[in-house]
């Protein structure tokens, strides 16, 4: 299975929710925002080479830390030497050697972010409870309906009990989930980790196991 991870607008916490539900879901994480990663790194190669033809996608998957990931480089340079369009095939290359991915996608509306949502079966959409990430979140539900990527959840990142939360599933289409504000969280990732290893009775661990759980009631019925 391949979920992919969106949020239309930047700095709603995709990055932090694909991270914890790749370790949720054991499956590998895969940093598509080529211009832009946000997510754990390591030496060796990353997705820029494996795009550029220098690496093989299974080659440049880190196995080492607490979630397996496939990092992209910092580079505008190794940015630039990258084929997009070959993302697609790794990701399934990656898929078929590990079973499940879960792919960071870029925020915004690029072409990139079409990629991601190509080659998932199903995604997750991001949105934090401001008017301005919502209407961004209704433009990314647009996309992946267009490219018929089914949606199995929305994380409401750093939202309360008060949260409207029904009002939003019924704008976007699937059940939500709200992930609370918690200095874990943010903790966690700047550790490099997820919240469930450093603060395992944190609220947001019952959220990542919520998502987790849709994903995998929507799995035997998502494109394949």
């Amino acid at each position: 299975m391949i979920l992919a991870v969106v949020g239309g607008k930047g700095g709603v916490g995709k990055s932090t929710v694909a991270y914890n539900l790749g370790a949720h879901l054991d499956a590998v994480v895969v940093d598509a925002d080529l211009a832009m990663a946000d997510l754990p790194g390591a030496r060796g190669p990353d997705l820029h080479d494996v795009l550029a033809g220098r690496a093989a996608p299974v080659e440049a998957v880190r196995e080492g830390g607490p979630v397996a990931m496939l990092p992209c480089g910092r580079s505008l340079v190794g940015a630039r030497a990258c084929e997009p369009t070959t993302l697609v095939d790794a990701v399934e290359t990656v898929r078929d050697a590990y079973g499940r991915v879960v792919v960071d996608c870029p925020a915004g509306m690029s072409g990139d972010v079409g990629l991601g949502l190509l080659v998932a079966d199903a995604c997750v959409l991001v949105t934090a409870p401001t008017p301005a990430a919502l209407g961004d979140a209704v433009r990314a539900r647009a996309l992946a309906r267009e490219l018929d990527t089914g949606l199995v959840a929305v994380a409401l990142n750093r939202g309360t009990e008060a949260a409207p939360t029904e009002t939003i599933a019924n704008r976007l289409g699937a059940p939500v989930t709200v992930v609370p504000e918690d200095p874990a969280v943010a903790n966690a990732q700047a550790a490099g980790v997820p919240v469930a290893t450093t603060a395992p009775e944190s609220p947001a661990v019952g959220a990542f196991d919520d998502l987790a759980d849709a994903v995998e009631r929507a799995a035997p019925s998502v494109r394949r």
